[in-house]
């Protein structure tokens, strides 16, 4: 199994040096005192609970597994246990509104964070996670009594949250849902239906859980015009604010999954359960995007930690393992072989790997302080470019994270060869864990529909045009470092063809809309990669003046050079083959008749 270290030299990088967290926080509320060695020690300590109390219930809660009966649901063993340091060390409530129990911190630290815990135990990070969307879903929708009900108890562990919302016959097309609310006397409504799908809908961690869940009233509109959202506890809140009497909400089985067994996923029924509106009448779709855009970052951010774990386990088995001699010669003559290691195609994948992981941590990190500037500085022009930032950039998170998470979790049991087939070296299991991300939390055909469609081509590209005026700003700004040249060039050409593509597509699009759909996800792949590119371009331009010399400090910034080379040769040209399906018609998709394929 692989042992979990957390990557605390590249997240000191990212913080202190590619993104400037330090200046960040100082325009902040709730940043003004981080400093470096402040966000440093915040990131160690997380990392130390990540790697002795998550990390070594991972295989054992993938073995063990989740078990159901008619009382509930009972997580594996030590979950509960690791759930409770987890609280106590605050990381749960590490960027939640100290007035409702948490400490106020900016919301990119727990974002960043949250990649140790899902490379150390995946199952595990989700029940915090769905915490932490429901909680957002609330601070911003909900009314002063939902806050200060829910809110500290959320903040605390004490109480966890979900979402609920597919059901059996919809999942991606919401406007088809059936479950029902319809008020009561009181001011509170009655909830009926069924929910499938739903991570973290029972357990043992929690005294309570509260649900949100998207249902019609009596008299709404047919589609996704008419969905209201409402909290549903499991145990409705007393008087004195504790968990109190059990609401009809009942975990009717979990389901037997490819991967991350450890956590539930739950089918979920209500029978008249006692719900709460939550936000507008018709408007809980709305209300509920606010925990779905943040679940997004949070998939995205899970996919690239799988591949992360698996570059840990991979990178020491490579040098370890001794098969054959290096082509060029025997590099370890005292051995009976060499390391797998000296081999071209193992540094291929390591290198991809590496490269995949070191270019998502980064861009993380980059959404993390769009969304300090959105949450932490309302109503200023910062704010509003940040979350045009977010919107474009959101589903590029979630669909190529969770894409190049998987290919590199693949790369790591290819490097082991048949070892990695085998459940005891672990690296199998991060493949299984891994899967499921390109399908929930909205599909990555649908993260592509959304970019290319409202993202993009619905105000012509003007989003686009204003994250890539950053880029082109970043490459005047580089011009004079030596060595930055073959990063700018490259870069500034995939900027003007990423505009290029936009208007052909568009032109297309408006003679056949399937020519928007038959792209979409080729453009969605090609715009991970120019992410990428400009992230690592950054990178380049702090590594390359302080690579020189010898030691360890040295050695990291020529890693970081050669890992932005190894992008920009090996992985940025993937984008001719993108380009060259972008410009095919989609007449090679939809021209068969259905009855032939």
């Amino acid at each position: 199994m692989p042992e979990y270290k957390a990557p605390l030299r590249d997240f000191r990088f990212v913080f202190n040096e590619l993104l400037e967290f330090e200046k960040h926080y100082a325009s902040i509320p709730g940043g003004e005192d981080l400093n470096a060695e402040m966000i440093d020690a915040i990131i160690g300590e997380a990392g130390k609970i990540a790697e002795e109390v998550i990390a070594p219930i991972n295989r054992s809660g993938d073995e063990e597994g989740c078990t159901w009966s008619p009382e509930g649901v009972t997580t594996p063993k030590g979950f509960k246990a690791a759930y409770d340091q987890y609280y106590q060390a605050g990381i749960g409530s590490m960027s939640h509104r100290e007035a409702y129990g948490g400490q106020g911190l900016p919301p990119s630290l727990g974002m960043s964070i949250s990649e140790m815990m899902a490379a150390a135990n995946n199952s595990f990070s989700m029940y915090p996670g769905l915490t932490n969307g429901a909680m957002a879903a609330i601070d911003a929708h909900g009314t002063e009594e939902h806050k200060h009900t829910y809110l500290p108890k959320m903040n605390s562990g004490e109480w966890s949250g979900t979402m609920c919302l597919t059901e059996a016959h919809c999942g991606t097309d919401l406007g088809l849902l059936r479950t029902k609310a319809v008020p009561a006397d009181d001011g509170s409504f009655d909830i009926t239906g069924e929910k499938i799908f739903i991570s973290a809908g029972d357990h043992d961690l929690a005294k309570n859980i509260v649900h949100l869940v998207l249902a019609r009233l009596p008299d709404a509109p047919a589609g996704t015009k008419g969905i209201s959202l409402f909290i549903v506890p499991k145990f409705l809140p007393n008087a004195d604010g504790n968990a109190g009497d059990e609401n009809a909400v009942k975990c009717a089985s979990i389901e037997h999954k490819m991967g991350i067994k450890a956590s539930a996923t739950c089918v979920m029924t209500f029978e008249d359960s006692k719900g709460f509106m939550i936000g507008l009448p018709n408007k809980g779709l709305r209300a509920m995007f606010t925990m779905m855009n943040v679940a997004r970052i949070g998939t995205g951010t899970q996919g690239m930690a799988q591949g992360a774990a698996s570059y840990q386990g991979a990178l020491t088995y490579a040098r370890e393992r001794l098969q054959m001699r290096a082509l060029t010669g025997p590099k370890f003559p005292d051995k009976p072989a060499d390391p797998i290691i000296v081999h071209p195609d193992v540094r291929r994948m390591l290198l991809t790997q590496k490269a995949f992981a070191e270019g998502s941590r980064a861009f993380v990190a980059y959404l993390g302080k769009m969304t300090d500037l959105l949450l932490r500085k309302e109503g200023t022009d910062e704010a509003d470019r940040a979350e045009k930032m977010l919107e474009l950039l959101t589903p590029i998170c979630k669909g190529f994270m969770t894409d190049t998470g998987f290919e590199s979790a693949n790369h790591g049991m290819q490097v082991l060869g048949g070892h990695g087939f085998i459940s005891e070296w672990g690296m199998e299991q991060l493949v299984r864990d891994g899967r499921i991300l390109q399908q929930y939390e909205g599909a990555n055909g649908i993260q592509a529909l959304d970019l290319i469609g409202r993202k993009v081509l619905a105000n012509g590209g003007a989003t686009l045009r204003e994250f890539t005026d950053e880029i082109e700003a970043f490459c005047k700004d580089a011009a004079g470092i030596d060595g930055m040249e073959p990063f700018t060039s490259a870069l500034q050409l995939h900027v003007m063809e990423w505009h290029s593509l936009v208007q052909e597509i568009l032109q297309r699009a408006l003679k056949n809309p399937d020519e928007a759909g038959g792209a979409s996800y080729d453009f969605l792949s090609y715009s991970g990669y120019v992410v990428y590119a400009y992230l690592f371009a950054r990178a380049a331009a702090i590594a390359l003046p302080k690579q020189g010399g010898e030691g360890a400090e040295a050695g990291f910034y020529k890693a970081k050079v050669f890992t932005a080379r190894f992008f920009f040769e090996r992985l940025l040209p993937r984008t001719r083959g993108l380009v060259a399906t972008m410009a095919s018609s989609s007449d090679n998709l939809m021209d068969l008749d259905e009855a032939l394929l």
